[in-house]
């Protein structure tokens, strides 16, 4: 076996430790342990599908860097896997809130995605993502041509509106927001730093 394949075997492995971890926290809850999701369920899973979130929003943004810095182009054939694990667990984090926040109220969920702004840059995070992970296939790359890479940019929009979102819900204690906005703004930063770098010999000549 290949060690990339190895590598991707591990990588996927470890993005399921978090899902796998709650699956088990459910199986105790239900067999009678009622403290394994803590005294809020809805809370504590919705607390942890939105960290994770972040967490591989993060980690796949940081796969360009890397493989500008180091050379290793291969770390490019990890981030589709990446972004659809930020997928997975933003879709998680929304079920939690349909399910345990408003029990499948629709009207209740129009009224607070119009009337709480963080919702509302919550779910404007989630579309974003969700059309990333209906476009992360080859043949959407191949029928998109130029747009799609200019499509695919909009994570870092994802990535802005998620830790809005986070800052937004917590209000009081922004010490673990303020990390995550510090996270994404290097990575952003970096980006447009890169850019500009690479478009100075052009500018220079004209």
């Amino acid at each position: 076996m290949k060690p990339l394949t190895v590598a991707k075997i591990l990588v996927f492995a470890a993005a399921c430790l978090p899902a796998a971890a709650l699956a088990y926290k459910f199986y105790r809850f239900f067999h009678g342990d009622f403290n394994a999701l803590t005294a809020n369920p809805g809370d504590y899973i919705t607390d942890q599908t939105g960290t994770w979130t972040l967490a591989f929003i993060t980690i796949s943004l940081c796969i360009t860097p890397l493989r500008r810095l180091t050379g290793w182009n291969q770390a490019i054939k990890f981030r589709r896997m990446l972004g659809l694990f930020a997928f997975f667990y933003v879709t998680l984090h929304l079920l939690t809130w349909i399910v345990f926040v408003h029990d499948f109220e629709v009207g209740f969920m129009i009224e607070d995605v119009y009337k709480r702004p963080f919702i509302t840059v919550g779910m404007g995070a989630f579309l974003i993502l969700l059309s990333l992970a209906i476009t992360s296939n080859r043949f959407a790359i191949r029928k998109m041509g130029r747009k799609w890479q200019t499509l695919h940019r909009l994570v870092y929009v994802a990535a802005i509106l998620g830790v809005i979102h986070f800052w937004w819900l917590v209000k009081a204690d922004i010490t673990l927001p303020r990390r995550w906005a510090v996270a994404v703004g290097l990575l952003l930063g970096f980006r447009i730093w890169w850019t500009l770098r690479s478009h100075r010999p052009t500018l220079a000549r004209t």
